[in-house]
């Protein structure tokens, strides 16, 4: 990372995943913000507490060994984060690809903003979400807080303040770390993302896969109710939020169109 870099960029990878890592070097040529690969864990973390009989009580199954892998790997990354001589990472997965025009423009906007705490580059499932700010970095780039699971991690910004209260919220490993970073109205904090994505995900084999959303036999009754609560705790979040943003157009509108100012009509017109 150079001196003037105040964003530092990390990538995990598996450190003998050699293809891998030469494929996304390839795809980093010409990109102007210093980057580093991070090993991966393959086992739980020595600051995380998983018992396999929670997750399953909490989840409806234990976690594979990958999960283990990935959660301790950005739990790691946290921690580090704390004791960094920068306030932000860019953290990536080493299968991603990236724009990194765009990595650039928002680093040189975001490195002296205390604004934000967490943003997302990417995400996997649609839900419903609230409009932050537009246009966001670039024209046509929106900031989006999303209420409810929308999964992955292949991508995100995050601040020291954001690390810190992850690290608290995630020290008992019950869920997927994607799943349990979704759930800010626990944690929270704010589960922003960009749209349009500016980073996809590459289609190549992943160790964890999609047997996490595989069930083998009916969903226990317990896991139904966390899931419920679950959902009915991010749609309250979300119609709140909703609730506030179109008073805020509302109010908006009226001050730029009807001349009024604190509630109130001008009489200076």
């Amino acid at each position: 990372m150079s001196d003037s870099q105040k964003v530092r960029i990390l990538v995990i990878s598996m450190a003998e995943a050699i293809a891998r890592r030469a494929a996304f070097r390839q795809r980093a040529e010409g990109a102007t913000l210093a980057w580093e690969f991070v090993d991966a864990h393959t086992s739980l973390h020595p600051q995380l507490y998983y018992l396999p009989e929670k997750a399953t009580r909490v989840n409806g199954r234990p976690l594979q060994a990958g999960e283990i892998g990935c959660y301790s790997s950005h739990f790691a990354l946290w921690l580090q984060l704390l004791d960094d001589s920068v306030d932000h990472y860019l953290i990536f997965e080493d299968d991603v690809i990236i724009d990194w025009n765009f990595v650039q423009a928002f680093a040189g906007q975001i490195e002296n903003d205390v604004r934000f705490d967490y943003i997302r580059f990417y995400y996997k499932r649609p839900v419903p979400a609230v409009r932050r700010a537009f246009p966001f970095v670039t024209a046509d780039c929106s900031l989006m807080e999303l209420y409810g699971r929308a999964y992955g991690t292949q991508g995100y910004f995050i601040s020291k303040d954001a690390a810190r209260r992850l690290v608290e919220a995630c020290r008992h490993v019950e869920r997927p770390i994607d799943d349990q970073m979704d759930r800010s109205w626990v944690h929270g904090v704010p589960n922003l993302a960009l749209f349009p994505c500016p980073i996809m995900e590459e289609n190549v084999p992943s160790i964890i896969g999609r047997k996490r959303f595989e069930r083998i036999g009916p969903r226990p009754e317990h896991v139904t109710r966390n899931l419920n609560r679950d959902r009915k705790a991010a749609r309250r979040a979300y119609w709140r939020a909703a609730a506030i943003e179109w008073l805020s157009i509302k109010r908006n509108y009226l001050i730029g169109r009807m001349g009024l100012e604190d509630g109130r009509v001008r009489h200076d017109q």
